[in-house]
């Protein structure tokens, strides 16, 4: 024995590293079979089967009817974590959430290992340390392990060292009968559309060597594999193999199809938010500023080309195309140029920008200093106005952009195709009328007749005023309240208080389109009018006829009439037959509307509110808090108040 060590200290020492696999969760076990071995080993460790490693000693036989039957020989210890390709690496830690990447970044408590390794150099082994509280590899594991592979003649002094100071380096401890017949073999499979590289070894027999990483990519690239090998996974099957079972030594480049080409906007797209501050039950307005100015030579926006995207190959050399990106055009209207390259969009005037149809346009804005009254009378401009001051009684303002007035408005007209901005306030006398294309924002609104295209925003309360809007009307801050009058809204009417102590009527409709709805109203009215007139003008009609029978011939001025009368009647009829088709329109409109509507009170709702919820109707006659009416079975029903989305008062 090599080391001049005695039989007695080497059964003294078997015996110590027996104790210490006891102490290090290890066991070896005699059974008919390995999964009772397992179960065996199971019971003894406490550990589940599935918890559970084992190595073969000695394959067990059944012997020729019972006779020569020997038992299965397996050492059993707690399972490790096998080798991962890189590419299983990164997809597992794809999928790890948050508290499992914190997890991972513990050690985990893996146990040491020793790996045995021929070649016809010799057999070689390394030994690894454990991680966390994991037991450490013991020399009985690799004199077993050595056993395993035919080595029976090693320096076992050497091989002590080694799994004691376990550095993970092979070192090579004995000679060996090399047997190339028994050398490990390997097979590959081409997947995935050519885009993988499977491979499999099986294990080597006695006297046979393992897989060598350079023997791998020569037996990869004789069957055609020569893209996207996978080094790291290599060296870990040189390393550290693993038998039987499928590992991706090789994966191919997908391609990458080149971005379509788009437009870089430098300024906002979103013009609908405004943010509404409210300080000490007051509105501060000093941050709100929808209109966006830039000036001449201002780049607006820069066209980023298509890209031509990036081939892709497979495992076996084949290159994949990758497809150009689609392009688009850059496009400019008024007061906006382009440069020569056709990439970027310059501002021509100062002004505000806006994007019109697709296209970039610059609108001169209409600043007023002070107020609107006699001193600049009427304002009608194709673009934004501002009114730093106030827009006294009997003025209008009209713009085809929008309107920010600072002050305060009167008994006046103010029509903006985009929207309307009132620092302080509408008191319009029962007169004044407000009418929008988009939304209007006010600190309060009373005696006012408002159409808006979108949101009504108030903070202050809506006194007896007819309030109109395409979407919503939204009341709320520390003294919002909606008294009398009469609001219409598609979607919801949401206030802080509906109605009075005193009970005064206030009508509130949702559940369609109220500019729709109205117009409905108007043509059915003038629907009524027009058949009237022509049951006038048949009767007349008929009357001549009549006459014209009889007398054979008429005088000429009531052939005159009769005639007049006749282009009347085709002119009332194509009338009627335009309100029809109008009236038909609107009602298929109404009908394909899938907003139901509700209405809404944060605080509380007073006797002497009506409700209508498309065509189910409530009027109040106790007092409600806290609550939402909405339409179920034809019938309004109440529930808990529900919040309105508070990003309609932080828009900006």
């Amino acid at each position: 024995m090599p080391g001049g060590i005695s039989l007695e200290q080497i059964q003294e020492y078997m015996k110590m590293q027996s104790e210490q696999d006891r102490k290090n969760r290890t066991i070896t076990v005699e059974a008919e079979n390995v999964q009772e071995g397992l179960k065996k080993a199971s019971i003894e460790l406490g550990i589940s089967v599935s918890g559970l490693e084992y190595e073969i000693i000695a394959r067990g036989s059944t012997g020729t009817f019972g006779i020569g039957r020997t038992p299965w020989k397996i050492f059993v210890y707690e399972h490790s974590v096998q080798v991962k390709t890189s590419s299983e690496a990164a997809q597992e830690a794809a999928r790890e959430t948050d508290s499992q990447a914190e997890a991972a970044a513990k050690p985990k408590d893996l146990p040491g290992e020793v790996f045995v390794r021929l070649s016809g150099d010799g057999a070689f082994l390394r030994a690894t340390k454990p991680q966390g509280r994991g037991p450490r590899a013991t020399e009985i594991m690799a004199r077993e392990k050595l056993s395993l592979r035919g080595v029976t003649s090693f320096d076992a002094a050497l091989v002590s060292r080694i799994v004691k100071h376990a550095d993970g380096e092979y070192i090579r401890v004995a000679d060996v009968q090399y047997n190339p017949s028994h050398d490990a073999t390997l097979s590959a499979d081409i997947t995935d559309g050519a885009m993988k590289a499977v491979i499999v070894i099986n294990e080597p027999g006695f006297g046979g060597a393992d897989i060598s990483a350079d023997y791998v990519r020569s037996f990869l690239a004789s069957n055609g594999v020569v893209h996207g090998l996978k080094d790291d996974v290599l060296e870990e099957i040189e390393l550290s193999p693993r038998y039987g079972r499928p590992i991706i030594a090789a994966e191919g480049t997908r391609a990458h199809d080149g971005a379509n080409a788009r437009v870089d906007y430098n300024f906002k797209l979103e013009r609908d938010e405004v943010t509404l501050r409210e300080k000490d039950g007051r509105v501060d307005f000093k941050d709100i500023s929808h209109v966006e100015n830039v000036v001449a030579g201002q780049l607006l926006a820069r066209k980023i080309p298509a890209e031509a995207g990036q081939p892709g190959e497979t495992v076996t050399g084949t290159i994949i195309p990758a497809t150009r990106g689609k392009d688009c055009d850059l496009v400019v209207g008024k007061n906006v140029k382009l440069s020569e390259d056709g990439l970027t969009a310059l501002a021509d005037i100062n002004g505000q920008v806006l994007l019109l149809g697709g296209k970039i346009n610059v609108e001169p804005i209409y600043s007023i200093p002070g107020d609107v009254n006699l001193r600049t009378g009427n304002i009608l401009f194709l673009g934004s106005v501002i009114v730093r001051g106030n827009v006294e009684d009997g003025f209008s303002v009209k713009a085809a952009g929008n309107i920010e007035i600072f002050g305060s408005v009167g008994k006046c007209l103010l029509d903006a195709e985009g929207d309307i901005f009132v620092h302080q306030g509408i008191a319009a006398k029962t007169e004044g009328k407000i009418r929008c294309g988009k939304s209007l924002y006010s600190k309060f609104i009373e005696h006012a007749h408002v159409d808006a295209g979108e949101y009504v925003v108030v903070t202050d309360g809506i006194v007896h005023s007819h309030v109109d809007a395409n979407r919503m009307i939204l009341c709320q801050g520390k003294r919002a309240q909606i008294v009398g009058g009469r609001l219409r809204a598609s979607e919801e009417i949401n206030s802080k208080i509906l109605g009075s102590v005193a009970g005064t009527e206030t009508l509130l409709e949702v559940g369609y389109d109220p500019r729709s709805k109205e117009r409905l109203v108007a043509l059915e009215e003038e629907k009524r009018t027009v058949e009237k007139s022509l049951e006038e003008v048949d009767l007349n009609i008929k009357t001549l006829e009549n006459l014209l029978r009889v007398q054979k011939k008429l005088p000429p001025e009531k052939a005159q009439y009769l005639s007049e009368e006749n282009e009347k009647r085709s002119e009332l009829l194509h009338k009627l037959e335009e309100c029809v088709r109008e009236i038909g329109q609107i009602n298929a409109h109404l009908s394909s509307l899938t907003t139901i509507g509700k209405i809404s009170a944060s605080e509380r709702v007073y006797p002497g509110v009506k409700l209508a919820i498309k065509s189910a109707n409530l009027a109040v006659r106790t007092e409600f808090k806290f609550v939402t009416f909405f339409l179920q079975g034809g019938e309004v029903k109440v529930t808990k108040y529900e919040a309105f989305d508070e990003e309609l008062m932080r828009r900006r």
